[in-house]
């Protein structure tokens, strides 16, 4: 089993651990920017971050602030989030490159999650280049969350192998 030990955070840094459950949203002063095929898909100073004990922050994006021609919402696919409800999947078409399930909404979230409606949050491992501010993030393992790990952050997070019982 992998070790769910909390890492004490250095100055400047946040323990995912220390994050709440239910899940926070809190808007981001930084500059977030997602890249892929080298187009840019977006680029936005309103972002909101969802904060949830032992996961890296989620980044959602204002459909203003991205490129909405490249994205085509996914018919048949949805899941059920326990706090924020259920999200729609968004495929990316970049030129020939074609990302499936690139992206997700909350098209009626559930109360207390408002503020998520229509925003868009990318998996950063399926595409080319997410960042935050200037640093270029790293995408949470495995396939079913979606954080980003930056330098300000420490876990041990959750969503690698041997960590769903956590």
């Amino acid at each position: 089993m992998t070790n769910n030990k909390r890492i004490p955070p250095q100055p400047g840094q946040e323990s995912v651990w220390d994050y709440p459950r239910p899940p926070r949203v809190e808007p981001v002063t930084e500059r977030v920017r997602i890249i892929c095929n080298g187009e840019t898909i977006a680029d936005t100073t309103r972002a909101l971050r969802v904060l949830e004990t032992s996961h890296p922050p989620v980044y959602y994006i204002p459909p203003k602030d991205m490129r909405m021609d490249l994205l085509a919402r996914v018919p048949a696919y949805q899941t059920y989030c326990e706090f924020k409800g259920t999200a729609a999947y968004w495929t990316l078409r970049v030129g020939d490159r074609v990302v499936a399930n690139a992206a997700w909404s909350y098209p009626a979230p559930s109360a207390g999650y408002e503020s998520l409606k229509d925003y868009l949050a990318f998996y950063a491992g399926r595409v080319d280049e997410c960042y935050v501010g200037a640093e270029r993030v790293q995408p949470q393992a495995g396939d079913f969350y979606g954080g980003w790990i930056t330098s300000k952050i420490v876990g041990p997070f959750k969503g690698g192998p041997g960590t769903r019982g956590w």
